[in-house]
């Protein structure tokens, strides 16, 4: 199959980024904005959308983030956010578990089992009364799709396999022998509603822990047509297993059975989109599989976007070839790119999208600032220096390329975890202001001005119906000012700084130039005083924990 050119490869984004709203989700549903007709042949210009990832590692375990959703739906549709990526909705191991520990895919906090009828995050009814709630304000929701294992078995199955080294699980390291392992889903609570699959040992290519020595590994499951996965990532020779027990994609019926799982759960919450777990340790083939019959079968088309966390732009840009660029990825090596320059002592600015997946691929990447695994005390923590954090999000937020996601550690706050780990809203709190900087101004042509590396600036010069346009200044030093071209048709404009951070007012001259200001290692986003919505900043409530 041949991969869609670029063009086609924008069209599909676009229409996947509208989702189940279709071409009425338009401007005009933002509050304050200005309603958009054509003007004779021109079209309006496509609207700027961002997602937000609405959960940390840290959520307290009180079970009512449902209700902290429900709550926040407004000021995120208020501030500029289109699409809202949920937790793993499943019922865990444990109340306290975060999803990832998979039990059941069909139970979202329905049937009292595994210690709760609900999920650390709440009860379905709960889920389902914020997503109708999202869906009359125009908001999509994403679900957090964990599909390469399940964790917490009914009880213990004995069958046959063979240990493998960890660091290269092509090697077998023992002979072939039986264990009892954790491989037994009745799903008893449930019983047969949504599903009537039961999933037993040859349901699973591998597992962690035999009951019966009670020891430790990675012991790969025997049997007929039993294998690791050859369409994985190859890290540690075959990266097929991960954790828990791992689903065999080769038996038919869990590829049923997971199939039916996401028209249903898409039907269930209306569900704009799924964020994928863990992608580059099951098959591909698979994956492509569960995303025709999804397309085919709900209605609508649906955003995907799947974690594969690796800093090598080739290896991502592989695995989106491999899927047909139907598939976006999250841009891994830009969060390596803020990380170095963030820490290092007056980095170059200019290097930031260096090998970027939003330099290679610009409609096949989503960007990010952090998330539950690169934050602080998580395995995979990355840090992005607090100081750099607004820098970060201006970069991905106010240029062209990618689609933002923003963190809830970051509009929110850090709320657990490790002790005297606590950290509130980054930015002061000014991130929801610089996603709406993006919702209402962020159009047109983009003109850099990036002469010097601590030092940069560019300009998004607006279009015919959005036609305000920004002037954004960075520095990763000392405080500085650049003159830019914001056009003629702005002379005489006074323009100030939305974050506030900047007190200086801009005039913009007969020529359309303006002498634009930022503080040393700060950012700021100067727009006209007079333009559509300056009078909606300042205004996000991030008290949600009340």
């Amino acid at each position: 199959m041949s991969s869609p050119n670029f063009a086609d490869r924008q069209k599909a984004f676009f229409r996947r980024l509208r989702g189940r709203f279709g071409k009425e989700r338009q401007w005009q549903q933002f509050p304050g904005a200005a309603s958009l007709t054509g003007k004779g042949d021109r079209e309006p210009t496509a609207e700027n959308f961002t997602m937000i990832q609405f959960f940390e590692w840290y959520v307290p375990d009180d079970h009512k983030h449902w209700q902290r959703l429900d709550r926040a739906l407004p000021h995120l549709k208020a501030t500029g956010i289109d699409n809202i990526w949920i937790p793993p909705a499943c019922k865990a191991s444990s109340p306290s578990g975060n999803g990832y520990d998979i039990y059941d895919l069909y139970d979202l906090g329905e049937f009292d089992t595994k210690g709760s009828l609900g999920t650390k995050w709440g009860t379905k009814k709960e889920l389902l009364v914020a997503c109708k709630k999202a869906d009359s304000l125009g908001l999509g929701i994403y679900f957090d799709a964990v599909l390469n294992h399940k964790a917490a078995a009914d009880h213990v199955e004995t069958c046959r396999v063979v240990k493998v080294d960890p660091n290269d699980r092509n090697r077998e390291i023992s002979d072939v022998f039986e264990i009892e392992g954790w491989l037994g889903f009745d799903f008893a609570q449930r019983g047969d509603r949504y599903s009537k699959q039961k999933y037993h040992w040859y349901h699973f290519s591998g597992t962690d822990y035999d009951n019966k020595s009670k020891e430790t590994g990675i012991y790969k499951i025997l049997g007929e047509n039993k294998q690791f996965a050859g369409d994985v990532d190859t890290e540690k020779g075959n990266y097929d297993y991960l954790m828990f027990a791992d689903l065999d994609y080769a038996h038919p019926e869990v590829q049923e059975d997971v199939k039916n799982w996401g028209v249903w759960v898409s039907k269930e919450l209306n569900l704009n989109g799924f964020r994928f777990d863990a992608v580059k340790h099951y098959s591909e083939a698979f994956l492509h599989d569960f995303i025709n019959n999804l397309d085919a079968n709900v209605g609508h088309d649906s955003f995907l976007v799947g974690e594969f966390w690796k800093t090598s732009t080739p290896s991502l840009q592989g695995y989106l070839s491999k899927m047909n660029h139907k598939f976006n990825l999250f841009d891994a090596p830009l969060v390596e790119n803020f990380h170095r320059i963030s820490t290092g002592e007056r980095a170059d600015l200019r290097q930031v999208f260096d090998n970027s997946l939003t330099q290679a691929e610009p409609y096949n990447s989503v960007t990010l600032v952090q998330n539950h695994d690169t934050q602080p005390s998580q395995a995979l923590q990355l840090e992005v220096t607090g100081w750099f954090i607004p820098l970060a999000y201006a970069f991905i937020l106010l240029r062209v390329d990618g689609y933002p996601c923003l963190f809830y550690g970051d509009v929110y706050g850090i709320k657990g975890g490790v002790e005297n780990d606590w950290r509130g809203p980054a930015a002061g709190g000014k991130i929801p202001d610089m996603t709406l900087a993006r919702k209402l101004y962020s159009y047109g042509e983009l003109n850099d001005y990036w002469d010097q590396p601590n030092l940069i600036g560019w300009v998004r010069r607006g279009t015919w119906d959005r036609p305000d346009g920004c002037a954004v200044v960075l520095s990763n030093a000392e405080m500085g000012e650049i003159r830019m071209f914001v056009g003629e048709v702005h002379k005489g404009e006074v323009w100030t700084d939305v974050l506030g951070w900047q007190d200086r007012e801009v005039q913009i001259g007969d020529d359309g130039f303006g002498v634009f200001s930022v503080g040393s290692c700060s950012v700021s986003i100067f727009v006209n005083s007079k333009a559509l919505g300056r009078d909606q900043f300042g205004k996000f409530d991030d008290r949600i924990y009340r």
